[in-house]
């Protein structure tokens, strides 16, 4: 399971650096100044979080042998995986709003805050995890 977990948080992080560059470059000719810094905000908690899921992936594999920490684990991993999908996502499409003709702004306004509420019940779920894990040495 750590192997998936570490895969996503590889990959995030590739696409962070990426999105990163082009929030950078080219999208400061695209959208106004507010609109770049809410992209570079999602490329932020996307960056942070990918991280986290490396940090995680690392962990579990630490604790592999604990199979009851693994539940929670997957937890913790599926929450920061749908934390980036929601509140990253959601500034993704707010920040390509002016471009296009569909408003993303009703749908993708209230899905930030879930996204972000993702993404405090991961950490949480980690914390709870460290917390109840007792290392007899």
């Amino acid at each position: 399971m750590y192997r998936k977990i570490l895969l996503w948080g590889l990959i995030l992080s590739l696409f962070s650096v990426a999105f990163g560059a082009f929030g950078a470059h080219a999208l400061k000719q695209l959208v106004l100044p507010e609109k770049v810094a809410l992209f570079e905000t999602g490329v932020r908690y996307q960056f942070l979080h990918a991280f986290a899921l490396i940090l995680l992936a690392s962990y579990a594999h630490q604790n592999s042998n604990d199979i009851v920490n693994q539940k929670d684990i997957a937890w913790a991993s599926n929450f920061f995986l749908l934390g980036i999908m929601f509140f990253s996502g959601s500034l993704y499409l707010l920040t390509f709003q002016p471009l296009c003709s569909y408003n993303f702004s009703k749908l993708a306004g209230p899905i930030t805050p879930i996204g972000g509420l993702f993404l405090i019940l991961g950490w949480a779920t980690w914390a709870k995890l460290v917390w109840q894990h007792k290392v007899d040495k």
